[in-house]
């Protein structure tokens, strides 16, 4: 075998050792992507350009999609992710969920996600869009907080269901639900004017990240605290 034929050999074997690396390994793909799309979209909104994204999200979203009946519905989709709405569904789950793991698990993760976007914020400083807000809101823009919160809230949610819970049809149905309202709590923020696109993209983008970590790392931890020792028994 030539030189150029062991060097396409070997330029083949480590595609495909890639390729099969990735495929065990999804974390790692969804990892990759969203970083690569939150970095991205962090340089544009840095130089300061509307992006081609965000005038099309508005031309979609407010120009045309905007009515008298949509409204509420936006408004009630992006009320979902509040932290006040958040905070009463994460003690309604501490409440009814068996041991203290599961409610422990979603108030940390909400806890964190909110300072997160806090710094991230502050640190970006991208001034809201203006002229065509329908509710009003305060601070900055860039990540988009509802976003990123529903991401990480519903998020963790369906990881939860998805693998603890009993294999039915209800994990489905539930998964999708949660799902749906995490697209619709983005798109009520750009339709509500609150938020460009692209800082809704970026929201999802780090809480994507951050889940991957928190489901890996930290999650694990609460179930293993919650679960009985072995041997343990009564005194």
């Amino acid at each position: 075998m030539s030189r150029r034929e062991q060097l396409a050999q070997g330029a083949r074997d480590v595609t495909r050792g890639s390729l099969g690396l990735l495929r065990q390994n999804p974390r790692v793909v969804v990892l990759l992507a969203a970083s690569l799309v939150f970095v991205w979209l962090l340089g544009e909104v840095a130089g300061g350009e509307i992006m081609r994204l965000d005038t099309m999200a508005y031309q979609l979203f407010v120009e045309r999609l905007r009515s008298d009946a949509l409204t509420p519905v936006m408004e009630a989709f992006t009320s979902l992710a509040s932290v006040v709405v958040l905070a009463v569904v994460a003690a309604v789950i501490a409440a009814l969920a068996p041991g203290k793991a599961p409610g422990w698990c979603v108030a940390v993760n909400l806890v964190c996600v909110v300072a997160l976007n806090t710094v991230l914020k502050y640190l970006v400083q991208r001034p809201r869009p203006d002229g065509f807000r329908l509710i009003s809101e305060s601070g900055y823009s860039f990540p988009s907080g509802h976003s990123m919160v529903a991401m990480a809230f519903f998020g963790l949610l369906i990881w939860m269901i998805w693998r603890y819970h009993r294999r039915d049809a209800m994990r489905v149905v539930w998964c999708a639900v949660f799902g749906l309202v995490i697209v619709m709590v983005g798109v009520s923020r750009i339709y509500l004017g609150v938020h460009y696109a692209s800082d809704v993209l970026a929201g999802f983008c780090v809480s994507l990240v951050w889940l991957i970590f928190y489901t890996r790392v930290v999650a694990p931890t609460f179930v293993a605290v919650d679960a009985p020792r072995e041997g343990a028994g009564p005194a």
